[in-house]
């Protein structure tokens, strides 16, 4: 296992970040899709994983909406060299105990049907199914399993 250190995004990042979206997403978000997350949006909060040694190096990032008591995944990767490495178990332990600290009770997200490597991790984190959206991703259609985990109770 690596050592990695997790850090609040900042807009440098960006480009970074950028390069792990094209490489993990099909229809990956755009720069300014990520400066508007972290410069505007006042719901949102994101962080990357860098290696321990290097902490301008990201190598995974994760965000998330708070809105009243409930925090919403809008999205994890991980840069493909550094998966298996628990870099995304970690954006996900912070991103629960920054929501935590926001006063969100309870968290939720959606994962394609197919990504079972995520779901196992999700599981493994006490995320429950609860819901399918059919269709929800737009390059194929896939439906999303929606999972949702109770943060006080954990």
């Amino acid at each position: 296992m690596k050592n990695f250190s997790l850090r609040t995004m900042v807009a440098e990042d960006i480009s970074q970040v950028l390069e792990i979206e094209k490489e993990a997403f099909p229809t990956p978000w755009s720069q300014y899709a990520f400066k508007c997350e972290i410069e505007d949006n006042g719901f949102a909060y994101y962080l990357v994983v860098t290696p321990a040694e290097d902490i301008s190096n990201v190598v995974g990032y994760g965000g998330m909406w708070i809105i009243i008591d409930e925090a919403h995944i809008t999205n994890v990767a991980v840069a493909t060299a550094y998966r298996g490495h628990h870099a995304g178990r970690l954006l996900m332990e912070g991103l629960c105990q920054l929501a935590l600290s926001k006063g969100a009770v309870k968290m939720t997200l959606e994962v394609r049907e197919s990504n079972e490597i995520a779901q196992n991790l999700y599981k493994q984190m006490g995320f429950a199914p609860s819901g399918i959206r059919p269709g929800y991703y737009a390059d194929n259609q896939e439906d999303a399993i929606i999972m949702w985990k109770d943060l006080i109770n954990d």
